[in-house]
């Protein structure tokens, strides 16, 4: 795989990327690409140490960036066609796999525990992407994205949600307000959430209840987004044409400009959280910031 941007590329990305907000880039820093050849990279997860563990769907496999040395490895393949990850308090990842319209618990040593496979006996549209609340429940979003390995056209359930599920493995409806829900991520205090609906082009966000329950519903910004994160400053993260950021009052702050017709998601990775990580098309991209991620 490739590691080298060529001169030109190089050029312009220091100037979109460095010279337009300071506070929340590193100075100096250069958009890198990191890797490259894959068929379709999504669902970024930081693990404790700073590695990051991503999916190339098209050809079912979840693969590990190891920050110490920036290199890439397959880690688990077939992986259900993973598609949305996120590390729990446990260690473990949580996948939206995608193959069979599930959400598995995968633990260190790839053992696959199903935590869900449908919805009052009807199969899901396909969970998409998923943030673990600080307590162990978890959100996810649930569009429906027709895919070539499915044998059906049409989905069981017409409408397009965010499901919660509680520490018991109870699941709810949290919210069914959307045209095509997707990006999701939560605060580090688990009392704020926000909800991108790509297919409306709006973000919104939500207090959380300490029963669970979504409240508070409010508009964030104009723009919808495939994947998300936040900084430690609350900044918000969005991703489709590079990766826009909004401040924690949904204005726009800064625009990350990435030489791919489409960003998928966008995490922290590195042991202190300050390496931004681009997913985007057949390559991943990384950043250093002058923030940091959150857990």
């Amino acid at each position: 795989m490739k590691t080298i941007i060529p001169y030109l590329t190089t050029v312009f990305l220091m100037l979109s990327c460095s010279a337009q907000n300071p506070d929340i880039v590193a100075e100096g820093a250069e958009l890198t690409l990191a890797a490259e050849g894959f068929e379709f990279t999504e669902g970024p997860a930081v693990a404790e140490n700073g590695d990051v563990y991503f999916t190339d769907q098209p050809n079912d496999r979840i693969i590990k960036w190891t920050a110490e040395d920036n290199s890439v490895t397959d880690w688990m393949s077939p992986s259900g066609r993973s598609n949305g990850l996120y590390f729990d308090q446990n260690g473990d990842l949580i996948s939206c796999a995608d193959e069979k319209n599930e959400l598995w618990r995968i633990d260190g040593e790839k053992n696959v525990t199903v935590l869900l496979d449908n919805f009052q006996g009807k199969k899901l549209g396909g969970p998409n992407d998923v943030w673990v609340h600080p307590n162990g429940s978890m959100y996810f979003t649930d569009p429906f994205y027709k895919r070539p390995w499915w044998d059906y056209e049409k989905p069981e359930i017409n409408e397009r949600r965010v499901y919660y599920r509680d520490q018991n493995g109870n699941v709810t409806i949290a919210d069914n307000d959307f045209v095509m829900p997707n990006g999701i991520i939560g605060n580090t205090a688990g009392t704020v959430l926000y909800v991108a609906d790509i297919g409306d082009k709006k973000t919104y966000k939500y207090n959380i209840q300490p029963n669970g329950d979504l409240t508070d519903r409010v508009l964030f910004c104009e723009l919808g987004s495939d994947g998300m994160t936040l900084d430690n400053q609350g900044n918000v993260y969005l991703t489709g044409n590079g990766v826009t950021v909004f401040d924690a009052s949904g204005q726009q702050i800064h625009h990350i400009a990435v030489p791919e017709k489409w960003t998928a998601n966008v995490t922290f990775g590195g042991p202190d959280q300050n390496i931004l990580f681009i997913t985007a098309m057949d390559a991943i991209y990384t950043l250093e910031m002058a923030v940091n991620g959150i857990r």
